[in-house]
């Protein structure tokens, strides 16, 4: 089976990018990031469904998906393709892990956040522990929406040979470090953005540059002009992995 799993999706045109990306290509099953695809912070249920309509099979998030009211009546109806992170603590709508069949398998997906440099929620360390030991899937793909490079990287080795891939989210700039780990884990720090290049990570310079030159707060729009989808292609035999490859493709 193979499986792709997309960047963070950034604004209208990461959404556009991704469906024109989609379009012809054949995947058992695709995961995304949708934490910035509804004007670049959080997502709406409408931009949820386009983008499940577009071919993703599930979407992930982060930070952000509370950023639009609108998207907690719709997790607290019980839709399982869009995860929030699993450590946020007990009592928020939805989930933050989901099984999908795939080929024949059980897929866990699993989407945790970092807490260097970011609100500070529940360890997702133990809450990684609790979800994989207490599941029989036969693959486990974890998104790390995180921050810091080191915390990235000590979950994927805190995972490895109990999660196939770990895959991190958030920083929007796809890294080099593609690699397996002693026991077998694939692990990337993070896997790139779907949005617009002619920016700052999926934003406008101009903003971008306000901010860093005032020191004020400033709102931020989402970049238009060329766009990029990146992401990593899985290939599994059954249950076992056996390669990976970075996509980074101009659409």
């Amino acid at each position: 089976m193979r499986i792709l799993m997309l960047g963070d999706i950034v604004g209208a045109p990461g959404r556009r990018a991704v469906a024109r990306f989609l379009q012809g290509r054949s995947y058992d099953a695709v995961i995304a990031n949708g934490e910035n695809a509804s004007g670049g912070v959080g997502i709406t249920p409408a931009d949820a469904r386009q983008l499940l309509d577009s071919g993703i099979t599930l979407l992930t998030s982060g930070n952000h998906i509370w950023a639009h009211r609108e998207i907690i009546p719709w997790l607290d109806a019980g839709e399982t393709r869009l995860l929030r992170p699993a450590n946020f603590p007990p009592g928020n709508p939805g989930s933050g892990h989901a099984v999908i069949g795939v080929c024949g398998f059980r897929v866990l997906v699993l989407n945790l956040q970092g807490r260097v440099f970011m609100q500070e929620i529940d360890c997702p360390f133990r809450m990684a522990d609790r979800i994989i030991d207490n599941n029989e899937a036969d693959v486990v793909i974890v998104d790390f929406h995180a921050e810091a490079t080191s915390e990235k990287e000590a979950m994927g080795r805190y995972l490895d040979g109990r999660a196939a891939v770990v895959v991190g989210t958030h920083t929007h700039v796809q890294t080099a470090d593609l690699r397996r780990l002693p026991s077998g884990t694939m692990y990337l720090t993070d896997v790139g953005m779907c949005g617009s290049t002619n920016g700052v990570i999926g934003v406008r310079f101009e903003e971008v540059r306000q901010r860093f030159l005032t020191g004020r707060p400033s709102r931020l729009s989402v970049a238009e002009g060329e766009e990029l989808v990146c992401g990593l292609e899985m290939d599994f035999d059954g249950k076992s992995l056996v390669g990976g490859k970075l996509v980074s493709e101009r659409v």
